[in-house]
């Protein structure tokens, strides 16, 4: 991409960007939480592009100036002044333009989101719940290194060991995009501690890391809300049988698993007092809607988490670590390193950060930036 198209790739934000600095000091956007978070983020990604942006124009600048010196100047330290300022601008344009092209490419949404991830021995037996001890020792050291913050939800031990399956939560800055990378089967060879000839043996573990769910935010219509008013029966003396204090709400809502428009009824005749039972049928909707909202999701992290780990078994391996070598191999990208010990002790980051750079690379040529 030349400088001119990149350039004409970037007009119009800086309109942008005074606008979203306007809007988040607005009293009634801030009293709307979910518009605010939605902007602020905006804010932030629009900052950084125009940082870039800025520092690109001034290399651009200088470019220019020291080209027109060069060719004017005749002064011959003064050309020479001009023509390493030249040099050195040239040189650092394509970084520039590259930094700029990823900011520009959207960022997944789930990258700044917290991670749950989950750790299960697969084929291998004892062993392959020992070197699912191994890795969460790993990322727990990894998550040391970062600041992040790590807690144990559930586990099952091994009987010689480790752990047939651990899941936990990782929090912190931009966790699910960086640890995402993780996700996949894990092979492991080496001699485990019952082998008693000294054989090697090839054992698996699957990791799966998923984005936290935020909290729920459950979106009712209130303007659609069919309300009927009626007499509540039973034994509660003269007001209940002779004040409508009873409610009845109809709603329609789309459920999310079928896509089908189901009809919500709620009656409420709890109190005697209608907007207070009209307050808990309200209630009602909200929890039987969140309930099935939940559901959803969780139905679409088992979905994500079966395609992230494949089967389990070890022929589907991400990553090997071969103990007898010393090294470790991604096959997603072919980068070994001999550093087996100090990878295991949480000096993952080397290894992320190639991958990272691997996906950016996917990310620009599907963007044709």
């Amino acid at each position: 991409m030349s400088e001119n198209s990149l350039l004409s790739r970037l007009e119009g934000l800086d309109g942008r960007f005074e606008e979203v600095a306007t809007l988040i000091t607005d009293p009634a956007v801030i009293a709307d939480q979910q518009r605010y978070v939605k902007l602020t983020k905006e804010y932030r990604e629009l900052e950084k592009i125009l940082d870039a942006t800025r520092r690109y124009r001034q290399s651009l600048a200088i470019i220019e100036e020291s080209k027109q010196i060069i060719a004017e100047e005749s002064d011959d330290e003064m050309r020479q002044m001009a023509r390493e300022e030249l040099e050195a601008a040239t040189q650092a344009l394509p970084k520039m333009e590259e930094e700029i092209k990823l900011l520009l490419v959207p960022a997944d949404p789930d990258d700044s989101k917290n991670a749950i991830v989950e750790i299960r021995g697969g084929t291998g037996g004892d062993e392959a719940a020992l070197f699912a001890g191994d890795l969460f020792r790993m990322y727990q050291k990894y998550a040391e290194t970062r600041g992040w913050q790590l807690a144990v939800s559930s586990f099952s031990e091994g009987a010689a060991g480790g752990y047939k399956e651990i899941i936990f939560s990782l929090t912190g800055d931009g966790v699910y995009g960086t640890m995402k990378y993780e996700s996949g089967v894990h092979r492991v060879q080496r001699v485990p501690a019952t082998e008693t000839q000294g054989r090697v043996h090839t054992s698996a573990a699957t990791v799966a890391v998923l984005p936290e769910a935020e909290e729920f935010d459950v979106e009712i219509h209130e303007g659609e809300i069919k309300w009927d008013t009626f007499r509540s029966g039973g034994a509660g003396g003269q007001n209940v049988n002779k004040v409508e204090s009873g409610v009845r709400l109809r709603y329609n809502w789309k459920n999310p698993n079928t896509g089908v428009v189901e009809e919500i009824l709620i009656e409420c005749t709890e109190t005697r007092d209608q907007p207070k039972n009209k307050e808990r049928a309200l209630s009602r909707l909200r929890t039987f809607i969140y309930d099935k909202e939940h559901q959803k999701y969780l139905d679409d992290i088992a979905s994500k988490r079966k395609t992230m780990v494949s089967t389990g078994d070890r022929s589907a391996k991400i990553r090997t670590y071969n103990y007898p070598q010393g090294r470790i191999t991604d096959h997603r990208i072919n980068y070994t390193v001999y550093n087996l010990g100090a990878f295991m002790d949480g000096d993952i980051q080397e290894c992320i950060d190639k991958l990272i750079v691997a996906e950016n690379a996917e990310k620009l040529k599907a963007s044709e930036l």
